[in-house]
């Protein structure tokens, strides 16, 4: 007999007698999704151009993105936001950056509604509109959607992924992380990867690795429960972490240079109908130098970034491969639902000349070409956290003009592929049709025949901002339904409108041409200026690639786009304007605990993420640690909080108390004690005296002198001639103990516990000082 269900929170369909024999059973229907629902797959690539796919013209291998392209569709006028958290908070709410408060990632974040980084629960998430279908949901790799402050051990939880409807997680949390020493989260959990560098660990690998387990722990109890998968690997985003036998696969692939690159792509995008016949390269950007015009050394230096960018996308392409390969394997490829797609433009935050240290952008710092020379061997490996330049970026985004955090289409123009054999009877065709991040959800819950839902846990949901475009699934010719979209990123504007384009670039079309860097702020009257004379206009119809601005011959059609895209600017949040950059880091920002002048922090504890733990960063402080020396001494880490690309370490080396300050990784200045601590209980204590002002535009922290004291008694100083002005290690927080991940300095080994006992570790930043007599002459005569 068959069991009868009834829908929860409906009345009882059984019969309630005085006895069981009297009686008849009536179950709650467990919640299942309708049969034959598809599986949903999105696969979110970062930082990797129009170009750089083979499938959109790429000269790199990546036969199994490719594949997708050859049994699905390629869409061609697929665009984002020109940055990573506002594009991903689009592609899972279907609802504009702006309106997620997401116009910066969440470290840039401002008090504003538009801007503060808090995604209104009010703007519900794929994963929970699936979640209540009967799907099993799992979120893998890059995360970049919690407020900066909230990721820490103190939460709270509720906007991170198991928060907004993923039942697990497996990934990090922040904007970018080392591929050999990621910040691994499980669920709502720290954890240390499986393996070390040594044994092969990469971390693109392991995420293919969970998310086969996820699955095929689900199916074979339920092989009928579809799932929804948000697959987001840290590849393409800097570090370009790859072993080299990947890299080496590409050996003088890149000689010829970028303007060759670009030529090669172009023609091969003709032929494969993603652009045009016709279509012609945006013009050779001021900021990129000529190929040709750069030394011998620099275009080796600069071809083997690129070679070393390659073999990530196409080790990366291998593992994409192998989850692919495993759900043909379980016959469920064919009724996945797959999305691949970048979430905006290829970087230019390696700089004019590459990085082998991406975070010295992050702090206004010039890369020198001599010390990345010493480095070249080591690209790709755990010792470096590398970028290529931005000559690359260009090439990446053929046949667009310029790059991420611009909106320009280079910035803003992305690579789509959707496959879906059960549903999508078309292959290897090319579509056309103008659509938008946010419009993925609505073409998602179209293809599942799902409403999006009134309420989500009881919070009433704000309409849907995208619109599905899965009538394009079956036709080449249909209508485009997106006809309007807006773009803003850092202050730099644009707006779509019907085949147009209007754009109002910052701080130019070029640093060159504009004479300022990226990241200024925006002053009234410059606002004002620019809206009189400082939009551009291209028919992109016609123009893809904007090469042709008719702002002159076309001024009443400029003037409407603009004042369209202040009417949306107003209905979506988008204003103040603010075209600051890296100098947003520094926003006072709400704290989940009020703000101190002391801090205190255990051993066998979680990491305290960086935007959490307490900033050291010019001004006077005093690191003490409480801890007991065991017989025979003990050395080890005390406290530790950075990584290769910045920070500062106090630990114990052969028996003598040291700290080290990585300036990201150009220098490491050091204080070492001139004793041996002692075995017993003692208080080993390092300060830190400011004596100058950060010149932090010139990427220079504050100098200062730092001493080490055991027990109150001077045992070390130094002077420190440079410290890190804006970001310390950037997928690194602060440890004590021990420091898994990749080490601050090159003076120990991960994890280098410590042999004896930390009760505890006072960092306190009030400016409070033991002063010493001898000490403080000591100083004044050093300084005369």
């Amino acid at each position: 007999m068959a069991l009868e269900e009834y829908r929860p929170g409906t009345a009882f369909t059984g019969v309630i007698g005085r006895t069981v024999e009297e009686s008849a059973p009536a179950w709650p229907a467990p919640l299942r999704a309708r049969p034959g629902a598809p599986n949903v797959l999105f696969v979110v690539l970062d930082d990797t151009g129009f170009a750089q796919l083979g499938c959109y013209g790429s000269p790199i291998a990546t036969p199994n993105i490719d594949r997708l392209a050859a049994g699905g569709l390629a869409y061609t006028n697929f665009h984002t936001t020109a940055l990573c958290s506002p594009t991903r908070s689009c592609l899972l709410t279907g609802r504009n950056h702006h309106s997620n408060a997401m116009a910066c990632i969440t470290e840039g974040s401002t008090g504003y509604p538009g801007s503060n980084g808090n995604i209104p629960h009010e703007n519900g998430f794929l994963s929970e509109i699936l979640l209540g279908q009967g799907y099993n949901t799992y979120a893998i790799g890059k995360w970049h959607l919690t407020p900066a402050d909230q990721i820490s051990a103190a939460g709270p939880f509720d906007r991170w992924p198991l928060g907004r409807g993923f039942e697990h997680f497996y990934g990090f949390l922040g904007g970018e992380t080392h591929q050999y020493y990621p910040e691994l989260v499980q669920d709502n959990q720290q954890i240390e990867p499986p393996r070390t560098p040594e044994e092969g660990y990469h971390l693109t690998e392991d995420l293919v690795d969970r998310a086969i387990s996820y699955i095929a722990s689900a199916k074979q109890v339920a092989p009928n429960k579809p799932f929804f998968m948000y697959f987001c690997p840290g590849a393409m985003h800097a570090p370009h972490h790859v072993a080299r036998a990947w890299s080496d696969r590409y050996a003088g692939a890149f000689d010829d240079g970028w303007e060759a690159y670009r030529q090669r792509a172009l023609a091969r995008q003709i032929e494969l109908g993603i652009v045009p016949t016709g279509t012609t390269l945006s013009r050779n950007d001021p900021d990129v130098p000529e190929w040709g015009s750069l030394a011998g050394e620099q275009r080796r230096l600069f071809a083997r970034m690129m070679e070393v960018y390659a073999g990530f996308l196409t080790h990366t392409d291998h593992h994409i491969g192998r989850l692919l390969d495993f759900l043909a394997a379980f016959g469920e490829l064919d009724n996945t639902l797959v999305m691949l797609l970048s979430d905006n433009g290829a970087s230019a935050e390696g700089g004019p000349m590459g990085s082998v240290n991406e975070n010295l952008f992050f702090n206004n710092v010039p890369e020198p070409l001599e010390r990345n020379l010493e480095l070249i061997d080591e690209l790709g490996g755990p010792t470096t956290f590398n970028h290529y330049p931005w000559g690359w970026t260009a090439a990446g985004n053929t046949p667009f003009r310029r790059w991420k955090r611009e909106t320009y289409r280079g910035g803003i123009s992305d690579a789509l592929v959707v496959h879906w054999p059960a549903g999508i009877a078309a292959g290897g065709e090319v579509r056309t049709q103008y659509n938008h991040a946010i419009d993925l959800v609505p073409t998602v819950l179209e293809s599942l025949s799902v409403d999006p839902p009134a309420h989500i846990r009881g919070v009433a949901q704000s309409p849907i901002e995208g619109v599905s475009f899965a009538h394009t699934f079956g036709s080449a010719s249909a209508p485009s339904k997106r006809v309007t979209q807006y773009f803003e990123m850092l202050g730099h504007r644009s707006l779509y409108h019907d085949g147009w384009r209007a754009v109002c670039p910052w701080p130019g079309p070029s640093f060159a041409e504009a004479g300022m860097p990226f990241g200024q702020p925006i002053s009234k009257d410059r606002l004002t200026e620019l809206d009189h004379s400082g939009w551009e206009l291209y028919h992109v119809e016609e123009d893809v690639a904007e090469n042709h601005d008719v702002a002159d011959q076309h001024r009443d059609r400029l003037i409407a786009m603009i004042a369209t895209w202040y009417v949306e600017a107003g209905k979506y949040n988008v204003l103040p304007i603010d075209g600051r950059g890296t100098i947003r880091f520094l926003e006072e920002r709400p704290q989940i605990s009020p703000g101190r002048s002391r801090y205190t922090y255990y051993p066998r504890t979680e990491k305290v993420p960086t935007n959490a733990a307490v900033s050291v960063l010019n001004r006077p402080h005093s690191i003490t640690a409480d801890v007991e020396v065991p017989p025979g001494g003990a050395d080890g880490i005390l406290v530790a909080h950075g990584g290769i690309d910045a920070g500062y370490a106090l630990f114990v080396r052969d028996r003598r108390l040291c700290w080290v300050h990585n300036y990201v990784a150009l220098e490491y200045p050091s204080v070492i004690a001139t004793t041996e601590v002692p075995e017993g209980r003692h208080r080993l204590r390092f300060e830190f005296e400011v004596t100058g002002a950060p010149d932090i535009p010139r990427g220079r922290g504050a100098p200062g002198r730092g001493l080490l004291y055991i027990d109150e008694e001077l045992v070390g100083a130094a002077d420190v001639p440079v410290t890190t002005p804006l970001a310390l290690g950037l997928t690194s927080g602060l440890a004590v103990g021990s420091a898994p991940g990749a080490p601050v300095c090159p003076h120990y080994e991960p994890p280098f516990e410590f042999g004896g006992t930390i009760h505890s570790v006072d960092i306190d930043v009030s400016g409070e000082l033991i002063e010493d007599d001898e000490a403080t002459l000591r100083r004044v005569m050093a300084r005369q």
